[in-house]
């Protein structure tokens, strides 16, 4: 089976994966938003610790209007930006197109069911270090794993082949047996730091070189697990430390949503913050110190709106 994919967000995650399958030879059609004509005439250029590749002659477009329908819709977009999804998505759909969220946070399925409530939807998440460094040029610096979970639709076969595809692209890929514990062992990690970044102005290296931001960072991802638990979802506290070996040997780091205040762009509140301690304090647990960065990222977001 040869799948059409469409990649909707070509940026730092969309230009990284579909460049990746595009790489190999898949069939991969791109959505780019300012960039469009520099690629055009440019080509996508990924620089990556795993080898560089450029990519010229690709399937680019500047509206959905223009692509053809997709076998599978890798949404990449930050999902501030998903109000937009219907109008971008309606178009390339097919009867039996599959929704692939690659996108941070909890409640994002849900949230594009609503809207699509009659589509198989797969939630992605990527555990990768990779920016969007200028136009049509991806800086891929560490990791890359992905991991699929099926949120509707009785599609596994096709999940399936997707997985092969990625792998076959060299793109380490997993399907989880059960999406929600995948989305908060993925929050364990982007609720400390992505919001530290912010707040404290910082990478990922200085949070774990100062003894006081490595055990709050700690402390953090305990209280993550514990409102999984709450909710149902089984996460061991060991996944914590095996989060913290991780981030330890990781390349120095600013998180996307510390790139997004850096450019004074919407940070993904929402779903990585609000929505984890609403559904934890509805299963009657507090995530205290989540919620303090919550509000100390609400603070800032309005500051920068203001600017």
């Amino acid at each position: 089976m040869s799948l059409k994919y469409a990649v909707i967000g070509s940026g730092a995650l969309g230009g990284f994966y579909g460049g990746k399958l595009a790489h190999s030879g898949k069939d991969v059609h791109f959505l780019f938003h300012s960039d469009y004509e520099y690629v055009l005439d440019n080509g996508l250029k990924v620089d990556s610790v795993n080898g560089d590749f450029h990519l010229t002659g690709i399937n680019a477009y500047q509206s959905t209007a223009d692509m053809p329908k997709a076998d599978v819709v890798l949404v990449c977009l930050k999902t501030t930006n998903n109000y937009l999804l219907k109008s971008l998505l309606s178009p390339i759909l097919h009867s039996g197109t599959v929704i692939v969220l690659i996108q941070n946070g909890l409640g994002v399925e849900q949230d594009v069911a609503s809207v699509f409530p009659l589509r198989p939807i797969v939630g992605g998440m990527a555990f990768i270090c990779s920016n969007k460094i200028g136009d049509g040029h991806i800086a891929h610096l560490d990791y890359g794993k992905l991991n699929l979970g099926v949120f509707q639709g009785d599609i596994d076969p096709v999940v399936e082949q997707i997985k092969n595809d990625f792998t076959e692209a060299g793109v380490p890929t997993e399907v989880a047996s059960d999406l929600m514990q995948a989305r908060w062992q993925k929050l364990v990690w982007n609720i400390p730091y992505n919001g530290m970044t912010v707040v404290l102005n910082t990478t990922t290296d200085r949070l774990m070189s100062e003894a006081s931001t490595r055990q709050l960072s700690y402390d953090l991802m305990l209280e993550v697990i514990n409102g999984a638990r709450a909710c149902g979802v089984e996460v061991k506290e060991s996944f914590a430390d095996k989060m913290m070996e991780l981030t330890d040997s990781m390349t120095p780091y600013a998180p996307s949503m510390k790139l997004d205040f850096d450019y004074k762009r919407p940070m993904e509140i929402e779903y990585i913050y609000s929505r984890p301690v609403k559904a934890a304090m509805e299963a009657g647990y507090a995530m205290k110190k989540v919620a303090m960065l919550e509000s100390q990222l609400r603070f800032i977001q309005a500051g920068l709106s203001e600017i």
